[in-house]
């Protein structure tokens, strides 16, 4: 007794040529979505505090400004005391204090690669101002500029590079839980129940990694957890109520939306000032964003204003659960015409 098989049916050449192209162009995307962002940037506009004698701030701003090519960008502090508060609520990176005591503040924990550009800045600064006492017949090997590190990054994570990896697994992990419950869960009251036990349970896992056994966060670990919670819950609530209102393709572009839009324009490894045009703004606007600049202040700036971030996570929270809630309403409206949808079991 032969038995015959029946050969698998080939791809044409031409659906395979063009397989591929595609698969290129969506490749090359991919990384220019990343590095886009990086390669477009530009040192600019970073807020900088000076505060001392009117006639040496508006000389030593002028001094700078042509130096650095319009880097910073200058706001007028009465003291000492009122430059460091405006550096603790992230008014800015970080401040010139001229006078008796010339003195640069910085604060790493904002950003480490900015910190060690005024440390630069502290070095220009006090030739500056030796020219100066030389030249008005005093000894200028007596004036040191000291630098500051007002708000020091975690001795266990001394770079700040622990904070700024973190950013990432809070994107990813919001991907991964709303496309698990998109997927896995059937019921609309249940794919909540599950996104929300996820948040919490994640946010507590994550933060305890980051906090009690790397160190790399700072400050209260319930804030932070929830922080992290919430993030994820933003993210995994889009996705879960595009899929909901849209099928699988609204599970696709909830996740395309945020790992290549908003996570690249994310800033969180660089003050969101350096980004072209008005994307660092914009970026600010998106999960990724607002989650990567509202844990790095909850956790070391305890001082800064963070309700514009806390309303955007809880914003796109509630925009996926509308999205979830519309989606389930039209397939009950659906189903009561006797329709069946291809996204009824979502």
């Amino acid at each position: 007794m032969s038995i015959s098989v029946s050969p698998d049916p080939r791809t044409r050449w031409g659906k395979g040529v063009l397989f591929g192209l595609g698969g290129s162009l969506i490749v090359s995307l991919i990384v220019l979505a990343f590095l886009w962002p990086v390669a477009t940037s530009s040192p600019r506009d970073l807020p900088l505090v000076i505060a001392g004698p009117s006639e040496q701030t508006a000389a030593v701003e002028q001094a700078l400004d042509t130096q650095s090519d319009g880097l910073f960008a200058f706001t007028e502090a009465k003291d000492r005391a009122e430059a460091v508060s405006a550096i603790e609520k992230r008014e800015a990176y970080g401040a010139i204090v001229l006078g008796q005591k010339p003195e640069v503040l910085v604060a790493s924990a904002a950003n480490s690669a900015v910190a060690q550009q005024l440390t630069g800045v502290g070095a220009k600064l006090q030739q500056m101002l030796a020219q100066q006492v030389k030249a008005a017949g005093g000894d200028p090997s007596q004036l040191q500029v000291a630098v500051t590190d007002v708000v020091p990054l975690a001795d266990t994570d001394p770079n700040g590079a622990g904070l700024a990896v973190a950013s990432f697994p809070l994107t990813l992990g919001g991907i991964i839980g709303g496309m698990l419950v998109s997927f896995l869960v059937v019921g609309s009251w249940r794919k909540l129940t599950a996104l929300t036990v996820y948040a919490v349970g994640a946010g507590l896992l994550v933060a305890a990694i980051l906090q009690p056994w790397f160190g790399v966060l700072q400050g209260s670990f319930i804030l932070n957890a929830l922080v992290i919670g919430l993030s994820m819950f933003a993210t995994g609530s889009l996705i879960v109520g595009l899929h909901s209102f849209l099928g699988r393709g609204g599970a696709v572009l909830g996740a395309i939306l945020t790992l290549f839009v908003g996570n690249p324009i994310s800033a969180a490894t660089m003050p969101h000032q350096f980004l072209a045009g008005a994307w660092g703004d914009i970026g600010q606007g998106f999960v990724p964003g607002a989650a990567s600049t509202l844990l790095r202040s909850v956790s070391y700036f305890p001082e800064a204003a963070t309700s514009a971030q806390w309303w955007t996570l809880v914003i796109w929270s509630a925009a996926g659960i509308v999205l979830l809630t519309l989606g389930r309403l039209r397939r009950r409206a659906a189903e009561a015409k006797g329709v069946v949808t291809a996204t009824s079991a979502a």
